[in-house]
């Protein structure tokens, strides 16, 4: 699930290609990647599975911002595609830098009844800290994933250069469902941006929840990531 990608765009290198981001002149961005597992708040969506994503994003203005973004998922049943649809804006607050966005997560060919399709709401901001970052968002759904009523997700994450094009991040959530079954979820890993479209993920992801099965265990992903 994209979430905006407001921490990751598949986590490729999020410092270290940070200046070709900044570059593009065309309102108009695209992404496209694969993995080695799709992860999701430490939780992989294609039951361990290898990962094809890709996107498209259009800048609004100054500050807005829409797109859409699939990935093939696999959940044990006939659904075969997540596809995320997504809007909002990013203004500055003194030093912070923030980020107010709604997404709708829908599913294809998702089993009747299953209530997969969901609505997601989310703030975000980051602050400098010296060459790093850190950050925090809250992401709230009035209705989550498989019908289970409301949810927030709460994160604290930070990322920092190592050299010109090696960076390091993490992240430490916490996951509530109304419905019970509450975790709390942690990343890390390393980007390194091969050039300055094309960046690597390698990243350790693990949740505190036994009843999450072998899919919420801990695990390595890698990812590579093209953004034009």
């Amino acid at each position: 699930m994209k979430t905006l990608k407001i921490t990751l765009l598949a986590a490729a290198a999020t410092l270290a290609m940070g200046g070709a981001a900044a570059a593009q002149e065309s309102p108009v961005s695209f992404n496209l990647g694969v993995a080695s597992d799709y992860v999701y708040r430490g939780v992989s969506q294609t039951d361990e599975g290898p990962q094809v994503f890709g996107g498209v994003d259009l800048a609004i203005g100054e500050m807005g911002y829409a797109g859409i973004w699939a990935s093939n998922v696999d959940f044990g049943d006939d659904t075969v595609a997540e596809v995320d649809f997504y809007a909002g804006v990013t203004p500055t607050l003194g030093i912070a830098s923030m980020d107010f966005g709604v997404i709708y997560y829908a599913y294809v060919d998702a089993p009747s009844g299953s209530d997969y399709n969901f609505w997601e709401f989310s703030a975000a901001g980051s602050v400098p800290a010296g060459p790093a970052e850190i950050g925090a968002a809250i992401y709230y759904s009035p209705e989550f994933f498989g019908g289970t009523g409301d949810a927030f997700y709460y994160e604290v994450n930070a990322a920092a250069p190592l050299t010109e094009r090696l960076s390091v991040s993490g992240a430490l959530g916490r996951q509530e469902l109304d419905g019970g079954g509450d975790y709390t979820t942690w990343n890390i890993g390393l980007g390194f941006a091969i050039n300055d479209t094309i960046g690597v993920d390698v990243r350790y992801h693990d949740t505190d929840e036994d009843s999450l099965g072998k899919i919420g265990e801990g695990r390595v992903a890698a990812s590579l990531t093209a953004a034009f």
